[in-house]
């Protein structure tokens, strides 16, 4: 079995060197039964599917998903793509570009930029952006996808606090305050992977999440540190969530990317911190190399908080499986990335009801609280 990702690769080369070593054999169960069968279509009727932190829009480019090779049929639409993923709704996150010489104003500008290329595409692609949780609701009743607009990294207020919304006006529902880089004009928060020197949450980072709960959009603190974090609990009035990270539990340190991301990894302690705030902890890719150890990950995290407060962030802009979309999590999968996982799930003794939490029912709980009371 091949090495976890190894320090210093990306995911282009970490998958490309799980697909070298043989990834499928890794992979989804030969096992399947009419049992099974019958507990995955209550899976599917039960659970709003939901990765509450994926990167499927490229950045000010557009939409990934519309970009082919001269001579190659177009790949599948955005809505073709999510539904073959198995997913209702994926929050998709725009990470800000960081350019610490940018002239002020400057990252506010690709920011409204950027939505106006995402009010362009979702038109032409006929999927709505998820402004509250009927939206969500009605979009698995009735066989449609959505997406939550979010950002991943607030440097674009710059101290503007109105901007916020402004964004709210443009359809933002879900913000993620810190991100790889300082805000150079007026950071939010200690990060978790650099040096503590803001003494954790700024009085503007805090002023950022009560303007959040003010306006109703869902306050994301991937990224922060425990100082940051804790608090955070003592800001927010609506729970939060931690949209892609992982439980530090032991583990053979050559089998995961373990020196790169140990500091992004929660403690139970910190993960605690989050469910007793009602919030949801977002499960990524990256500490697996197979289904099975995905959810060998989940059931760490769900030991540690309950199944209430866990859910997944995938950090990745898979979609669908190879050969039907453009993205995918495994080398060797069959099919979309949710019924992958849910079907290991049951295998690993999950039950339907426990699937449908885990895989948006928890999103969708803290969204509707976030978003209460706003159109």
């Amino acid at each position: 079995m091949s090495k976890k990702n190894g320090l210093g690769l990306s995911r282009r080369d970490f998958l490309a060197t799980a697909a070298g070593a043989g990834g499928a054999a890794l992979l989804a169960p030969a096992w399947l039964n009419a049992a099974t069968d019958t507990r995955m279509a209550q899976v599917k009727a039960k659970t709003i599917a939901i990765d509450m932190h994926n990167h499927i829009f490229s950045g000010a480019a557009g939409l990934s998903s519309t970009i082919g090779k001269p001579g190659e049929a177009p790949p599948p639409s955005l809505a073709e793509q999510l539904k073959l993923g198995g997913f209702t709704a994926v929050v998709a996150g725009y990470k800000i570009p960081f350019d610490p010489n940018a002239k002020p104003g400057e990252t506010n500008a690709k920011l409204l930029d950027w939505l106006t290329v995402m009010d362009e595409l979702l038109e032409k692609e006929h999927v709505r952006r998820a402004l509250t949780v009927k939206d969500l609701e009605d979009a698995h009743r009735h066989g449609r996808q959505t997406v939550v607009q979010a950002i991943e990294g607030a440097q674009f207020l710059e101290g503007h606090l109105e901007r916020i919304e402004v964004a709210y006006k443009r359809g933002l529902r879900h913000l993620q305050l810190l991100h790889d880089n300082d805000d150079p004009v007026s950071p939010q928060g200690d990060l978790d992977s650099k040096p503590a020197h803001l003494g954790g949450l700024t009085p503007f980072g805090a002023e950022v999440i009560k303007e959040c709960n003010r306006l109703g959009i869902l306050v994301d603190l991937a990224h922060a540190s425990p100082e940051t974090l804790l608090a955070a609990t003592k800001v927010a009035t609506k729970p939060f969530l931690m949209s892609h990270t992982g439980f530090d539990y032991p583990v053979d340190e050559t089998q995961r990317m373990f020196a790169l991301v140990k500091p992004r990894l929660l403690t139970k302690e910190r993960a605690k911190v989050i469910a007793d705030q009602g919030g949801v902890i977002g499960i990524w890719i990256y500490l697996a190399r197979s289904p099975k150890e995905y959810v060998e990950d989940v059931k760490h995290m769900v030991d540690a908080v309950g199944i209430d407060h866990v859910g997944i962030g995938s950090d990745t802009d898979l979609l669908s499986a190879p050969g039907k979309g453009t993205n995918f999590a495994w080398p060797g999968m069959t099919q979309g990335f949710f019924p992958t996982i849910a079907e290991e799930m049951l295998s690993q003794g999950f039950t339907p009801d426990e699937i449908a939490k885990f895989g948006g029912g928890n999103y969708c709980r803290i969204f509707a609280k976030a978003t209460a009371g706003h159109a």
